[in-house]
């Protein structure tokens, strides 16, 4: 088997492939993980015969940890998608903020309602909403444009139950789903405001009387497909449940047993279990289906496994690679050369935000940077559950670091969004560089203190 510096260069080798196959050749990631996987065994001289246990080893490791996760957050997202849930979400944060500030509302509602649905899904279902705020308050559509965008970004891929998070925590094996959702929601928070100011300092100089705004379909139109919107309650909760049911069976494991040791704490630990408790989440996202008939209990589920079905063989590809970067010990030579630099936590960044550049797809940047990520755990010194979790939010301020050409979501917030491509480029793609920037800064401060 290879050592030292070779490793490395194999490695790199296999990184490049991987970028070159998912954005010049349009090779799907799952096979280009696959096969980048079954290049750095052989290069690295992983013996024949033991290279496809390596392989469905961590690719089956993987599903087993965080399948029905994904799966259940995808069902919960595609149902609030589908109800009109994520709109009265919308309003209700219109509500509260109120209509004098614009930019902030949309900031706001993008970080909400990007934790359970796509981003992508998320700036289309909010794309009336957001041209009819414009038109009301006499603001830029594109600085809406952009502080929702940003906002649906930032916890797009830093916060559970959105499959890249809850892929990079199964990858870095961390237990505590809370704790990643817990740290996500707080350093998205930076990223969110970052692109706020930006979006109203900056990108309000583009079409200011937001002439984009006249087109498409009414706000009173869209809302029309949904019938009768889901009370406020009924909305959030498929989010919030499952969040305080984790928040619960966490403090039932607190030392000094807060629940007691019978019933009453297995309960709680039972329920809080990330699992579980997404599972529950998908009961109470069912309250807001209008008619429980085979369009919604099969239909809508459907759609949710479809999409989830490119994420779970995504996710478990990079698994696959993650199993044999292990095996051929590349991350112990290479922590220790990485270590002189005095990188840190801005290892897994760099690393992310590169992925993320050269090949577009967050959720393969977010699976690709963990699965290197966890051979050089201990050789960084990241080995408590509180530095993974800041792992796995540097991951996440990477994999949004920068949206452009190459980004499904770049076109989705342009071409909704009422932006050429040269706008696009001088709002969006600059917009999503400095949240980056801003969301590895804060979690660098966390990391200061925490680890």
């Amino acid at each position: 088997m290879l050592q030292g510096p070779m490793l490395v260069v194999v490695l790199i080798l296999a990184i490049i492939f991987i970028v070159l196959a998912t954005s010049k050749l349009k090779l799907h990631p799952f096979l280009s993980l696959i096969l980048a996987a079954y290049g750095l065994a052989f290069a690295a001289g992983v013996p024949a015969d033991k290279i496809s246990t390596v392989i469905t080893g961590g690719f089956g490791g993987t599903l087993t940890s965080i399948g029905i996760v994904i799966l259940a957050g995808c069902i919960i997202g595609t149902i609030l998608e589908k109800s009109g849930a994520a709109i009265k979400m919308a309003e209700v944060i219109i509500k509260l903020v109120g209509e004098k500030r614009p930019t902030l509302a949309m900031s706001i509602i993008g970080y909400i309602v990007s934790i359970p649905v796509f981003c992508d899904s998320g700036f289309i279902i909010l794309s009336s909403l957001n041209k009819t705020i414009a038109k009301k308050t006499k603001t830029s559509l594109v600085a809406l444009s952009v502080a929702l965008s940003t906002g649906l970004y930032a916890t797009h891929t830093l916060v559970p139950p959105t499959p890249g998070p809850i892929a990079a925590a199964a990858n870095l094996k961390l237990d505590n789903l809370l704790l990643v959702i817990i740290i996500g929601m707080l350093v998205a928070i930076p990223g969110a405001l970052v692109g706020n100011i930006f979006a109203t300092k900056y990108a309000s100089k583009f079409a200011p009387i937001a002439e984009a705004a006249e087109t498409g379909v009414s706000y009173e139109e869209e809302i029309k497909k949904y019938g009768t919107l889901p009370s406020g309650w009924k909305a959030f909760s498929p989010i919030v449940v499952p969040i305080l049911l984790m928040a619960l069976g966490s403090i039932a494991k607190f030392p000094g047993n807060p629940f007691g040791t019978g019933f009453a704490q297995k309960l709680c630990v039972f329920v809080g279990t990330p699992v579980n408790a997404l599972i529950i989440g998908v009961f109470f996202a069912f309250l807001l289906v209008p008619k429980l008939n085979e369009e919604t209990l099969s239909g809508w589920v459907g759609i949710s496994l479809k999409d989830a079905a490119t994420i779970l063989v995504v996710t478990a590809a990079g698994g696959a690679l993650g199993a044999v970067i292990k095996e051929i010990k590349v991350g112990d030579y290479l922590g220790q050369s990485l270590q002189s630099l005095n990188l840190g936590i801005f290892v897994p960044f760099i690393i992310a935000a590169a992925l993320k550049t050269a090949q577009g797809s967050s959720t393969v940047s977010l699976v690709t940077t963990s699965a290197l990520m966890l051979p050089l755990l201990p050789a960084f010194g990241f080995t408590t559950e509180i530095a993974k979790v800041l792992v796995v939010a540097a991951i996440g301020a990477g994999a949004m670091t920068v949206s452009h050409a190459n980004d499904s979501f770049f076109w989705v917030v342009s071409q909704f969004g009422g932006m050429d491509v040269k706008t696009a480029y001088k709002t969006q793609t600059v917009a999503t560089l400095l949240q980056g920037l801003a969301t590895i800064l804060t979690i660098f401060i966390l990391s200061l203190f925490l680890i």
